[in-house]
C-alpha cells in the first residue's frame, strides 16, 4: 500500500518529539549486539589490573570461565581475592574442565563462590565431593544450549585471548567449544590478553570492542602429555590401529593416553582425517608423515577440525596461525548428524569400567563424581550412525587398574553412572583383544568381555556371569 510523503514526514516529526524527551544511553556490548565477530563502533575495552577488572562483580552473580589450556588462571585468582575482600556471597562459577588451582573452590571460599562443572577436572573434584561444588550431567554438544535456553545466565564471562590483530580481532585460540555461547550471553566480558595464546582459524574470533575489561598477561599455557605410552597402552593402541582403523578413516580421540598410543601406531596409514572435539600432539607426526591429509572427508575436506585443545607447547605452536586447523563450536563439532557424514568415522574413547552386559561408566567411580559425559556419547552414536555404514564406535581401556582390580566387572560399582549404555556399545578393546558387542545377546556379550579381561580375573568373572546370566564357563 502506498504511503504519502506528507504522512511519513508527520510521523518522523512526531517521533523526533518523543525521542527528545527520552534519555539516550550510549551503546554498550550488551544492548547493541551479542555477535562477537561484529565490531562495535567507538567502543574499546578498559585496560586495567586483574583485580580492578572485577569491580562489577557482586553477590549472586554467575561467572562463566573459559577452560582447558585457555583457562584464564590469573583472572580467576584475582576474582577469588576480590570476592573475599568484598565479602561477597553466592557467586556461581560455571565452566568445563579448567586448569590451574581453582582457588575459588578452597574451603575458605565456601559461601562466597560455588563451582558448577559442565565437565569436571581434577581441580574441583574435592569441592564437588565435599558438597561445596556442583556438576551438571550433560553431553558436550548440548552445553551451549544452557546459555541459549537461558538455563545458565552469566553476568560475567572470563576468557583468555590472543592480542588483537590489525583489524582488532582477538582469538579464543585453544578453546572455542562452549565459550562462544557463554560469552555471547554474558553482560560483561573480562579478558586476559596473552601473546602465548595461539591464533586459530574458525569460530574463535572476538573483536576487541566486545571486551569490557582487558588485562595484559604474559604466561605460558598449561601443558599436558608428551610422556611415552606404557606397554599396556601400546598393546591397546596396536589392537585398535591394526584391526579397526582403516585407510581413509576420520578419527575422533577422547582425552587420555590410550588415544595418544593409537596415534603413535598409525604411521603406516594413509589419508586419515581428524574430526574431534579435541586432539593431541600425536597428530603432528602423522601430519608431517603425510598420514593425515583429511582428503577423504565429506565436509571440511583438507582440514583438521577440533573444538578445544590441551597438550604440549609443540601442539600449541602447531595450531598457531595454521589454516590447516579449524577450531569450531562444540555444538557443531559434536553434532551426531555432522559426525555421521564423515567417512569411516572411528571414535576412540576411554572409560572407568564396563560391566558384563556392556554398560559403560565414564564419569564416576561409584557415587564419587570423577569427570563428566564429555563428547563420548556424541561420537559413539555419531560413528554408529555413519552414513556410509563403516563407522566404528570404540571404547578402549586397560583390563585392570594400577592396583590390579578388574575394569571389566560383573556389575558397575554401586552408584556409578552409565554414560554409554549397553545399546550404544559396539567395540570394547583392552590389551587382550577386541570384544564386538553389537547385535550380541547379554550372554554372548559376557563371553566376549571375559575373553578380553585380565587372565587373573576371568575365573571370577565367569562365576559371576553364570550366577547373573546363566553363562556357562568357557571350555
Amino acid at each position: 500500500m502506498a504511503v504519502s510523503v506528507r504522512g511519513i514526514s508527520h510521523r518522523l516529526g512526531h517521533l523526533s518529539g518523543v525521542l527528545s524527551t527520552v534519555k539516550i544511553f550510549p551503546r554498550t556490548y550488551f544492548t547493541y549486539t551479542n555477535e562477537p565477530a561484529q565490531p562495535i563502533k567507538g567502543k574499546e575495552p578498559k585496560w586495567t589490573t586483574a583485580e580492578d577488572a572485577f569491580q562489577d562483580l557482586k553477590s549472586g552473580d554467575t561467572v562463566f570461565s573459559q577452560g582447558a589450556a585457555a583457562t584464564p588462571i590469573d583472572l580467576l585468582k584475582a576474582m577469588t581475592e576480590v570476592g573475599k575482600n568484598k565479602k561477597l556471597e553466592n557467586v556461581t562459577v560455571c565452566h568445563m574442565h579448567t586448569e590451574g588451582p581453582a582457588t575459588y573452590t578452597d574451603p575458605s571460599c565456601e559461601g562466597i563462590f560455588r563451582s558448577c562443572s559442565f565437565f569436571m577436572g581434577g581441580n574441583v573434584r574435592k569441592a564437588v565431593a565435599d558438597g561445596r561444588g556442583d556438576a551438571i550431567p550433560i553431553f558436550l554438544s548440548e552445553i551451549p544450549l544452557l546459555f541459549t535456553k537461558k538455563i545458565v545466565k552469566p553476568d560475567i564471562a572470563v576468557i583468555q585471548v590472543s592480542p588483537p590483530d590489525s583489524h582488532g580481532y582477538c582469538s579464543l585460540g585453544t578453546s572455542v567449544d562452549c565459550v562462544r555461547a557463554g560469552m555471547s550471553h554474558s553482560k560483561i566480558i573480562i579478558a586476559q590478553i596473552n601473546p602465548h595464546m595461539p591464533r586459530t582459524f574458525g569460530d574463535g574470533i572476538i573483536h576487541i570492542s566486545h571486551i569490557d575489561y582487558a588485562v595484559k598477561v604474559n604466561t605460558p599455557l598449561p601443558c599436558h602429555g608428551g610422556k611415552p605410552p606404557t606397554d599396556v597402552e601400546l598393546k591397546i593402541g596396536k589392537n585398535i590401529a591394526e584391526n579397526l582403523v582403516e585407510d581413509g578413516a576420520t578419527l575422533q580421540m577422547g582425552i587420555g593416553s590410550i588415544p595418544d598410543a593409537v596415534l603413535a601406531l598409525l604411521t603406516n596409514h594413509k589419508d586419515l582425517g581428524i574430526h574431534s572435539e579435541m586432539f593431541a600432539g600425536g597428530v603432528i607426526d602423522l601430519v608431517n608423515r603425510g598420514c593425515v591429509t583429511n582428503s577423504k572427508k565429506s565436509i571440511h575436506r583438507g582440514r583438521i577440525v577440533g573444538s578445544f585443545l590441551i597438550g604440549t607447547q609443540e601442539l600449541y605452536d602447531f595450531v598457531d596461525n595454521n589454516p590447516f586447523i579449524e577450531m569450531l563450536v562444540v555444538d557443531y563439532v559434536n553434532n551426531t548428524g555432522i559426525i555421521a557424514r564423515q567417512p569411516k568415522m572411528t571414535a576412540i574413547n576411554s572409560c572407568i569400567e564396563v560391566d558384563l552386559t556392556g554398560q559403560i561408566s565414564s564419569d564416576s567411580i561409584g557415587t564419587r563424581m570423577y569427570s563428566g559425559f564429555g563428547g563420548q556419547v556424541d561420537f559413539i552414536r555419531g560413528a554408529a550412525e555413519g552414513l556410509d555404514g563403516k563407522g566404528k564406535p570404540i571404547i578402549a581401556l586397560p583390563s585392570s587398574t594400577n592396583k590390579g582390580q578388574s575394569k571389566i566387572v560383573p556389575i558397575l560399582k554401586p552408584g556409578a553412572g552409565v554414560v554409554t549404555t549397553r545399546a550404544h556399545a559396539h567395540y570394547v578393546v583392552t590389551e587382550y583383544g577386541i570384544a564386538y558387542l553389537f547385535g550380541k545377546s547379554l550372554r554372548q556379550r559376557a563371553h566376549a568381555l571375559i575373553n578380553i579381561a585380565h587372565p587373573d580375573h576371568r575365573e571370577a568373572l565367569e562365576k559371576a556371569a553364570f550366577e547373573r546370566l546363566q553363562v556357562m564357563p568357557s571350555p
